[in-house]
């Protein structure tokens, strides 16, 4: 995400490189370019006027010390102000869910047909359960569209929460006050209502939502909404603003996005804080939204915070563990190796991995590169799981005839297994000089370890 007006700033601090101080006159040619990028990231024109004029007031003002570049500084300053734009002050913290009501708090979701509000629903719900220990019941009060009522089953039983049925036939007021019911004598910490999906700014839809709204008093009024939309999801925003006493805004499909631009326009022009970003179609692709942490994304400087929290969340560390007693032993296997593979994958993949690292990491990935890597880690697995438990533990024996076997069994070339191995055989080299404790030898011997990372 961000690709665009990421590339672009990391132009912007390459032609400040020389200069000893920020100056109007380089100031100016800066921002020019800032204003370029923004427009290109589809940010909306009263965005990029207020954000470029602070960003002006700003750099001109800021002193260049110790050992910073001006582009350096420039950087600080930009960071700064993407986050006030993002998340209304410099701290730039996340905006939390407010639930702190007499139970069952009421989670109203809304938005328009396509975003990705039934599975933002069953994310939230999984979200809420595992990270909040909340008893979640959802619900669905969309009566139009015919599978909607059991979407929303599916994706909440994958969530393990509740679920409260409903019928096509029956009104919306009466399914929502029939759960809410529900909810308070089962004893539900929170319950999410699901409507029905607007194809457009429908009056006739709107009022009945705005009915729900008063009948349901809820805590938390989500409006979720598809940041490929660009400008357009920021006019529908504004639309449901209008009607809905919004508290907070949910960002679909961002991964998708490599412009970026409603993320940075949707705070500012509605006044209500984006609450969560969802990425992927997976249940456990909604993350919290950190201004600050999505300002050092935009600007190549990777989110590590977000990343870390991943891994804590993401990673079996019982295994993690037992994979360290192992390394110090010097016995790295094929099980260990498919072992990383699993986690990887857990942690959403190489894309969401280098999403958060620093540009410098992210130099040599494009999608394209990205999703070859995908597709050849999953045939990694299935090279893997094609061999005997015996083969797994000492690869040495995998000669001619075994490899043809492997090969065949897992649907690939010969060849492509050789590669497997030998990439296996790099990871094997890295883990025995982390075991030395000699960190520079290891990050070089990373580089080209995996798919994507050469």
């Amino acid at each position: 995400m961000f690709d665009t007006l990421t590339q672009r700033m990391a132009r912007i601090v390459k032609t400040l490189r020389g200069e000893a101080r920020l100056t109007e006159a380089n100031t100016q040619q800066m921002l020019r370019e800032v204003r370029l990028a923004l427009l290109e990231a589809d940010v909306a024109l009263p965005v990029v006027r207020a954000l470029t004029t602070r960003i002006k007031e700003k750099a001109l003002g800021e002193e260049v010390i110790g050992n910073l570049t001006p582009g350096q500084a420039l950087v600080g300053v930009v960071q700064r102000e993407l986050t006030a734009v993002m998340g209304g002050d410099y701290a730039g913290q996340a905006a939390e869910l407010q639930l702190a009501v007499k139970a069952p708090a009421i989670i109203l979701m809304a938005g328009l047909q396509g975003a990705g509000k039934t599975t933002t629903v069953g994310k939230l719900a999984k979200f809420l359960r595992e990270k909040q220990k909340k008893k979640v019941l959802t619900v669905s009060c969309d009566i139009y569209r015919p599978a909607a009522i059991a979407q929303l089953k599916t994706v909440t039983e994958q969530a393990k929460a509740d679920f409260f049925p409903s019928q096509p036939e029956q009104s919306v007021l009466e399914i929502a006050q029939a759960a809410l019911d529900w909810a308070q004598r089962h004893y539900h910490d929170v319950l999410i209502v699901d409507t029905a999906g607007r194809l457009g700014i429908d009056e006739a839809m709107m009022q009945e939502i705005a009915a729900l709204h008063r009948a349901l008093n809820p805590a938390e009024t989500l409006f979720v909404v598809d940041a490929m939309l660009g400008q357009d999801a920021v006019n529908s925003a504004q639309a449901f603003n209008a009607t809905l006493p919004l508290t907070g805004i949910v960002l679909t499909k961002l991964d998708g996005d490599a412009r970026g631009g409603a993320a940075l326009s949707v705070r500012q022009i509605t006044g209500r804080p984006i609450k969560f970003v969802g990425v992927g179609e997976k249940l456990d692709g909604l993350e919290v939204f950190h201004p600050g942490r999505m300002a050092s994304r935009i600007l190549g400087m990777g989110d590590l915070f977000s990343l870390v929290e991943q891994a804590q969340h993401k990673v079996d560390i019982q295994a993690a563990q037992q994979l360290a007693n192992k390394v110090k032993k010097g016995d790295f296997n094929l099980d260990d190796f498919k072992t990383q593979l699993s986690q990887m994958k857990n942690m959403g993949g190489l894309s969401s991995l280098l999403d958060k690292l620093p540009s410098q990491f992210q130099a040599a990935s494009n999608p394209l590169k990205m999703n070859q890597a995908e597709g050849q880690i999953r045939r990694m697995e299935g090279m893997i799981n094609a061999m005997t438990p015996l083969e797994r533990k000492k690869p040495e024996l995998l000669k001619a005839s075994r490899k043809r076997r492997v090969a065949t069994g897992a649907g690939v070339q010969v060849q492509e297994l050789n590669r497997m191995l030998s990439q296996f055989d790099q990871m094997r080299t890295m883990m025995k000089k982390l075991k030395g404790g000699n960190m520079a030898n290891m990050m070089r011997g990373l580089k080209g370890m995996m798919p994507g990372m050469r």
